[in-house]
């Protein structure tokens, strides 16, 4: 799945917490999206930012989820994470023994390892963080370079009804 693809599926209210997070926490990163979502629609960017909150953000995600804003989506979704979710990343990465840096971020990924591992990892995850965030994260690993390799993961994905967005999207959380 590309990255539009999983802001098109994202949860309004999981949208909203991410935008929240970037615009109070990585200011640089949440203007750079606005601007480069502008410059695509040949938008002013002031014209997105004097928008309530609400107005701005549905407007955000709206052009995450277009096929041409995917550049824009995976840059503002890794920086989410790396930032507010650097110790989920660590765990799962650790969970497969991957080189990291402290920041979470792996310069290689190894071919899959089975199934059975790929399981336990995913489910002290969601044992330990709440399943919309593990749930994204797993999603935009599948959709990194070097994660579409990890077919098990992608089956887990598919398999469980746990680790689905649209029924993330689809719960009374929002």
């Amino acid at each position: 799945m590309k990255t539009h693809e999983i802001f098109q599926k994202l949860p309004r209210a999981l949208a909203v917490k991410i935008f929240t997070y970037l615009q109070k926490e990585d200011k640089q990163v949440y203007k750079a999206a606005i601007q480069g979502l502008a410059n695509q629609r040949k938008l002013r960017a002031v014209f997105i930012e004097r928008k309530p909150p609400n107005e701005r953000h549905a407007w955000i995600q709206a052009a995450l989820g277009r096929p041409i804003g995917d550049g824009v989506a995976a840059h503002l979704l890794q920086a989410w994470l790396l930032s507010a979710h650097k110790e989920m990343l660590c765990q799962f990465l650790d969970a497969f023994e991957i080189p990291r840096s402290d920041d979470g971020t792996a310069e290689t990924i190894p071919p899959a390892p089975p199934k059975e591992k790929i399981a336990s990892a995913v489910g002290a995850l969601l044992a330990k963080y709440p399943a919309e965030e593990v749930t994204l994260y797993l999603h935009a690993f599948q959709g990194m370079e070097g994660g579409e390799q990890w077919a098990p993961l992608g089956e887990i994905l598919r398999e469980d009804a746990r680790l689905q967005l649209a029924a993330v999207a689809a719960s009374p959380n929002e």
